[in-house]
């Protein structure tokens, strides 16, 4: 199948989960409503008024469904009819499916847990301890069985631990990120779109097509969370996003891929998720420097310094979102790239971030 048949259906894909997302949304909104599924104003929430939660579920069960249909499609479809209705080059990825259908299995499982979790957040608070160690171990499960790995030349054991790591750090950032209208949503939205055009430049298949399945999940979404929200996805859909993104950036860049490859597309990963990383790392430490548990929200990301600064939540969000496309963009000069060119983004998503830094400083007050 040629690279533009291939982008075709990824967009087509895309764009059908979308409609899935949207459907599911309208309908999640209209439930949360009518059982009191809402989220009210007070302590470091920044919203306003009363607004519906469940979004979250709209988001897992159009990438879940998606997934787990066509599971079960290559598994019980014949051959010759897949063949007869789409052509012959459909065999090698029916095949693919197959091959990774245990793979994809444990990924469900693994998302099943942590959405069950947020919803049960959602409803009445675990506690972070509770929240983290189910998160550990889901990394772990996921990384143990179903070989969703990093660093995988360290030794097995010593790369399960670096893939819990990194999953854990990825699905709390985009928790931490879920503390502005439309933030979180369209944050993963643009780190998916460049996932997938990397692994469509790396040659890949899997990763484009789940980067794009979770692309249009979480789109949809977004139509109706980007400030003003009129639905949130709470727990249950954040630490869903944050696991979609430490699924397909674990992926990309390290699972059997980089065949052929520089080793400097190893930062992809790095480079695409830079202001989420930045954003979880500075809020970490400063609640730490001040004696406070790191799990515990507040008012001191990013988005909420941009609006102390007078930009309004849609500009704040909007400004997000530019930051993490430039970032973005330096990753597809990544693959091919040679030394020089390497340091010469690295020094670019370096000053991007040093520019985020400066408006994170708080303001100076006159005397």
């Amino acid at each position: 199948m040629q690279r533009g048949t291939l982008i075709l259906l990824l967009v087509l894909a895309a764009g059908g989960v979308l409609v899935l997302s949207i459907i599911l949304t309208l309908l999640a909104r209209r439930i949360a409503l009518r059982i009191d599924f809402v989220d009210h104003p007070g302590g470091h929430k920044s919203h306003r008024a009363p607004t519906p939660c469940g979004g979250g579920s709209a988001i897992f069960l159009a990438a879940w469904g998606t997934l787990a249909g066509l599971l079960a499609a290559a598994a019980l479809l014949p051959d010759q009819w897949l063949i007869e209705q789409f052509g012959e080059t459909v065999r090698a990825y029916v095949g693919g499916i197959r091959e990774r259908s245990g793979q994809t299995l444990i990924i469900l499982i693994g998302g099943l847990v942590l959405h069950a979790l947020g919803l049960l957040d959602d409803w009445r608070p675990l506690g972070p301890r509770r929240k983290l160690l189910t998160i550990v171990a889901v990394a772990v499960f996921v990384a143990a069985l179903g070989e969703v790995r990093v660093a995988e030349f360290a030794g097995v054991g010593m790369s399960i631990v670096l893939t819990a790591a990194w999953f854990i750090v990825i699905v709390n950032s985009f928790n931490f990120l879920d503390n502005m209208d439309g933030l979180s949503a369209g944050i993963a939205c643009i780190c998916l779109l460049f996932l997938a055009t990397c692994g469509l430049m790396a040659g890949q298949v899997l990763v484009p097509a789940l980067a794009c399945v979770f692309l249009g999940a979480i789109g949809g979404f977004l139509i109706f969370n980007f400030p003003p929200a009129k639905i949130f996805m709470g727990d249950g859909g954040s630490l869903v996003v944050g696991y979609m993104l430490a699924t397909a950036s674990t992926l990309t860049t390290f699972y059997k891929s980089g065949e052929g490859t520089p080793p400097f597309a190893l930062a992809m990963p790095l480079v695409i998720l830079a202001i989420p990383l930045y954003d979880f790392t500075s809020v970490v430490i400063l609640r730490l420097l001040e004696g406070r548990n790191p799990m515990h929200g507040d008012q001191r990301h990013f988005s909420h310094r941009l609006v102390d600064r007078g930009l309004s939540r849609r500009f704040a969000v909007l400004t997000i979102y530019l930051a993490t496309a430039t970032t973005g963009l330096a990753t597809t000069l990544l693959p091919g790239a040679d030394l020089r060119q390497t340091i010469t983004i690295i020094v670019l998503v370096t000053l991007v971030l040093a520019i985020v830094a400066i408006l994170e400083m708080p303001l100076r007050k006159e005397t």
